[in-house]
Parts: C-alpha cells; structure tokens; sequence
C-alpha cells in the first residue's frame, strides 16, 4: 500500500531547499590563497591536541574528516598543508550569506555558519521554478562571495537535507513530490535522521539495510524494538514529515569548551579557565537577551573518558562570574580526580529570555557584575581585534604566547 504523505487538495507543494557550503573555511581561507587551490588542506589550529575544523575535498579522500584529532588527519594525510582559522572571517561571510537568503524569503531557518533551510514556496512567481530558483541561490552565492553552495530541494525538510549530502560537492538535486518515493526508498537507512551507529546495526540485525526494506517493516515490529523511536523512523521511510521551515528557533544551550595542549592536573589552573570560559558564554547570553537557569560543567580525562555535572542556579543570569561560580563548585565536589584532564567544558543550561527585570536579594553582587560585564562586551564592540578580558586571565609577560588552543565552541 501506498502511504506516501499528501498535502490537502488543492494546496502547492512546498519548496523547500537546504543549503549547504562546501567545505566553508576551506573555502574561505581560498579566497585569500587561491594558488593552494587543488591541494591537501586542512583548517585547524597547528598543535598536537588540535582537531580538524575543516578539510578540502582532496584531504578527504585521504579519510580526513572534521573533528578527527589533527594529529590522525596528518597521518592520514601527511601531504597536507595546514591553515589556521580565521573565525573573524568566517563569521562575516555568514552573516552575509543569511542576510542574502533573507532578500529570498522571510521562512529562513539557519542551523550553523554554513548551512540553512528556506521555505521558498510563496516564491515562485518571483523566483520561478524550484529548479530555477536553486540555480540562482548557487549563481548569487559564487558571484557574491566567491564561495560554492550545493542545493537540496524538495517538499519535505529531510527530504531537502538528504538531497543536498547527495549533491556536494557544488551540486543541485531536485526532488520533486512525485519522486519522492522512489529517491528516498532507492537510499541506504543511514541516510534517515536519527539512525546512528547503534541504530543502523540493530536494524541490519533485523536485516534492514534500506529505506525500502525499513518501510515495508511492520510498524508494531519496529515500536517493539525501539519504542516511538521505531514509529518514526516508519514514519520517514514513507516520506511523512510535516516539520515546517522554523524562522527563529530557540537556543537550548551555550557553551564553550577548551582542549589543552598538555594535559592539567591543577585545580587553579582548571578553575581559571573555567573563568574565561564563563566570560565567552556570558558575553554571548547578553548578545542573545538571554538568561541561564542552570550550568553545566564538562571534563574529559588523559583515557579520553568524559563525564559531565550540572547545577541549577537560584536565578537566572547572564554573569560569568556567577556561572564561574557555580562551575567551580561543580569542579570541587568532584573530589580528587582520577587523572590529568584533557578537555574541559562549561555550558550554560536552561535559557531564557531576558526581560529587563532583576531579581532582588540581599546579594547584589549579581547584577554589579553583569553591569561591569556589560561595560567590556562595549570595550569588545568598539575594540574588535584586541583582547578584551579580567585582569584576572591576562598572563605574565613572559607567558603571553598560550598554548593551549580552543576546540570549538558550540551553540
């Protein structure tokens, strides 16, 4: 039986296209070295506890992939060249690039730097055919900017998705309504959302490796194996998927986190990182208008096991030395730590929207120190390119040079 979804009579399909960069710091990093075009890259800070940010097409081929260790890819791909990022960079050419999509349509949802979804639907006359119009986003973004863009569309947001991992690099793939079926049941199950490692092994143990075979699973088979879970993947293998193109999605968190170049076992040292991390997350919850009800601490030990500590705060606040704080405490109650650590992360949990009311107590240290912060996220505006930050972080002269390097830094 066909269950392949409809929309009510009458109605346009939607349009919906997915677009995604090309390996977008590569990219960018070309426009000022077009001469490296062609060869081995690697965008990542140099370093032997750094990882992969990105990699050109021809690093890939060596197996080189974004967040592998860097110093795996150079085993990988001894050849390489490695560039170091420059995320002032890229952050301006996203900005760019979003504002574009915004002269297409106002159903804009932006899910990083580099990729985003558009509902261009209520587009056509101006834009014409779907085919036409992922064309044009292609044209516009090479003549503009200088960077290539590869193009899903289709009528369904994972649908799209699919269509543009298909395509790259530098691609356009059309899916129209009337092959969707066919294009989605012709794919591997991996190809699904949600269908990780674990969940692509039970289902080949099951003997499901395609869409087709999963869709011709009776749905009660696949729920008893893996709950609600199991409905939904059904669900997709039949190409149900009502989820619009949402303009303004929430943050559910903000976070940061470092990789050392040596592993720490002092506590001083881990508390006064913890202090500039909760700088970089508090600066950007002010940036947002938010507020954070919770924080979260994360450590990553020498055998690379993690765990990860939260505590929820007596009011919401966007102050770094309030997250320190909590994060610090945190830290302690952890005890003696087993082993030196590799990784620590601070995130800040439980967001909202910041209404310009405080919170009154006896304690008035909270709101001193967002004021005080408030007054260097001005200094950072006006002073861009110049570090701006505590007393309290700044190093001896004769440890200006720090070695440990930033890992990324998450939404």
């Amino acid at each position: 039986m066909n269950r392949a979804s409809t929309l009510p009579p009458g109605s346009a399909p939607r349009i919906i296209a997915h677009v995604d960069m090309d390996a977008f710091y590569v990219e960018a990093e070309l426009l000022d070295k077009p001469e490296l075009r062609g060869r081995k890259l690697i965008v990542a800070q140099p370093g032997g506890r750094s990882v992969v940010l990105s990699a050109s097409y021809e690093a890939r081929t060596d197996g080189v992939r974004s967040a592998m260790p860097l110093s795996r890819a150079m085993q990988l791909s001894p050849g390489a060249t490695v560039l170091p990022p420059h995320m002032h960079r890229y952050r301006e050419l996203s900005a760019g690039i979003m504002s574009y999509f915004d002269t297409l349509t106002h159903l804009k949802e932006q899910l990083s730097v580099d990729e985003a979804f558009l509902d261009l639907t209520g587009s056509r006359r101006r834009l014409g055919s779907p085919a036409q119009m992922g064309e044009k986003i292609r044209r516009d973004i090479r003549a503009d900017f200088g960077l290539p863009a590869t193009v899903g569309i289709a009528d369904r947001k994972f649908i799209a998705k699919i269509a543009s991992t298909r395509a790259k690099p530098d691609g356009l793939l059309l899916v129209p309504p009337t092959e969707r079926l066919s294009f989605l049941h012709s794919l591997p199950v991996t190809s699904l959302w949600g269908v990780g490692g674990k969940t692509a092994q039970a289902l080949e143990q099951m003997g499901i490796r395609t869409v087709r075979q999963l869709a011709e699973t009776p749905p009660k088979t696949l729920t008893a194996r893996f709950g609600v879970t199991g409905d939904h993947l059904h669900q997709l293998a039949w190409g149900h998927d009502d989820r619009q193109v949402q303009p303004h999605r929430a943050e559910k968190s903000i976070g940061a986190e470092e990789t050392f170049s040596e592993d720490i076992s002092s506590t001083a040292e881990l508390s006064r990182e913890l202090l500039r991390l909760a700088h970089k997350v508090a600066s950007r919850l002010r940036r947002a208008e938010l507020t954070a009800g919770g924080v979260s601490l994360k450590l990553r030990y020498q055998d690379f096991s993690t765990l990860t500590r939260s505590a929820t705060l007596v009011h919401p606040s966007s102050s770094a030395q309030v997250l320190h704080q909590h994060a610090v405490t945190l830290l302690e109650k952890l005890g003696q730590r087993p082993q030196a650590v590799r990784l620590i992360g601070l995130r800040a949990e439980r967001l909202h929207d910041y209404d310009g009311s405080l919170q009154l107590s006896f304690d008035t240290r909270d709101s001193g120190w967002v004021d005080a912060e408030k007054a260097l996220d001005a200094v950072a505006d006006k002073f861009p390119h110049l570090p701006v930050m505590p007393a309290s972080l700044v190093p001896p002269r004769a440890q200006r040079e720090d070695p440990r390097e930033e890992r990324r830094e998450e939404p």
